[in-house]
């Protein structure tokens, strides 16, 4: 059994700070409002990720939220998803529109898999088993995860909470906070903790944020970890504002996150993919855009990518 912590009472995680998010019931008034209309299909073209060489770092943007990092001596895939629907059925649930940039068979050899939370949209168990079978890569996720990966055949699972870095991992990586929630069902809001990830390679540091609200998390992990080189931060689905501000940053708070971390660089993930929220498939471009005019941030200092496109760190 878990022992109780500042972020967990002994039987459910919660945020510190009392940004838990809306009750099950507020999600109906949700669902009435009104939705941007989005494309069917966004043309992609695949890419094959590069290979680095020594002392190379490289981060490719799979989609959604699902980034490749390699270096020479190991490849780790973070938040996989290759399935058509963030969903728990095949036949409903948000619909993929945006296809990935890597094909799944043009993955290079997976040494680790990070998974931040066991949303359907990061945690999707089907391409979870297409990789146990392909290549048995062992996963670190947040505590109360390895019960649900283990259920599904998964068979190497470490567990970690946050400011714990992995033991079995080839790189150093560390759980850092995030502000959001976690659910499978109805039944189960809490009882498996979310997070974030700092990973340490090629001496590089690179945040992945997961899902997340803003909050004075991101300061801390820069007080406590050091400056960013490379942050990976949400920046889709994130109205109406009183459903979604306390679990899913906006493009202007993801921006205040970037100023916070200290990030040399940053790249904006989560959205033009599944349509979770009623915002419309460009808006977040657009609004990171002009939040960064509106705070003085240089447009390369945060940006967006093409899926599968690739950005290789210390070749500045």
């Amino acid at each position: 059994m878990l022992r109780r912590i500042d972020h967990f009472d002994g039987r459910r995680f919660f945020n510190p700070n009392g940004a838990n998010g809306q009750p099950l019931w507020m999600v109906p008034r949700l669902l009435l409002t009104p939705r941007a209309r989005w494309p069917p299909e966004v043309s992609v073209e695949p890419r094959r990720p590069p290979n680095p060489g020594a002392g190379e770092v490289v981060v490719t943007f799979v989609g959604h939220a699902t980034f490749l990092i390699q270096v020479a001596a190991a490849s780790i895939l973070i938040d996989p998803m290759y399935s058509k629907r963030a969903s728990p059925v095949t036949f409903a649930g948000p619909r993929r529109v945006r296809a990935q940039g890597v094909r799944f068979d043009d993955l290079p050899t997976i040494s680790l898999v990070l998974l931040s939370h066991n949303h359907y949209d990061h945690c999707d168990l089907r391409t979870l088993r297409l990789l146990e079978r392909r290549f048995q890569p062992p996963i670190v996720t947040p505590l109360g995860n390895g019960r649900l990966l283990r259920s599904a055949g998964i068979r190497q699972v470490e567990e970690i909470d946050w400011w714990e870095t992995a033991s079995a991992a080839l790189l150093p990586i560390t759980l850092t906070p995030a502000q959001h929630f976690s659910a499978r069902s109805m039944f189960d809001r809490n009882r498996a903790l979310w997070g974030g990830f700092l990973i340490e390679a090629g001496g590089h540091r690179i945040f992945f944020a997961g899902d997340t609200g803003y909050g004075q998390h991101f300061r801390e992990i820069a007080a406590r970890m050091g400056p960013v080189d490379l942050a990976l931060l949400p920046i889709g689905a994130y109205e109406p504002r009183w459903f979604m501000k306390d679990i899913h940053m906006n493009p202007a708070e993801a921006v205040q996150a970037h100023l916070d971390l200290a990030a040399r660089r940053s790249i904006g993930m989560h959205f033009g993919t599944f349509q979770l929220t009623p915002e419309g498939i460009e808006e977040p471009v657009r609004e990171l855009a002009k939040s960064l005019r509106d705070r003085g941030v240089p447009a390369e200092r945060f940006r967006t990518v093409e899926v599968g496109e690739s950005v290789w760190l210390g070749r500045e």
